[in-house]
């Protein structure tokens, strides 16, 4: 499952097609994706899924984007 994610100068944000979540602290973002993808049954109990999480290089400076192609990528797995 992939999401975009980026900071807003206030909190972490990370999105798709389906979810948007923001907080001000990622392990906080972690357990809300956590939480929704157990509530809406995309991870069943026993199951793990891999989630990519690609930062949205738009948010930072031009200047700089050259030197930052991959400037905040994580890749995190849920269990469920």
């Amino acid at each position: 499952m992939e999401f975009i994610i980026y900071h807003n100068g206030k909190d972490w944000c990370l999105k798709n097609e389906q979810f948007s979540f923001s907080s001000s602290t990622l392990d906080d973002l972690d357990q809300q994706l956590s939480a929704e993808l157990r509530r809406t049954g995309i991870i069943k109990k026993g199951e793990s899924k891999k989630i990519v999480m690609a930062y949205d290089n738009s948010t930072i400076p031009a200047v700089i984007r050259q030197y930052a192609n991959h400037y905040f990528n994580r890749m995190i797995e849920i269990k469920g």
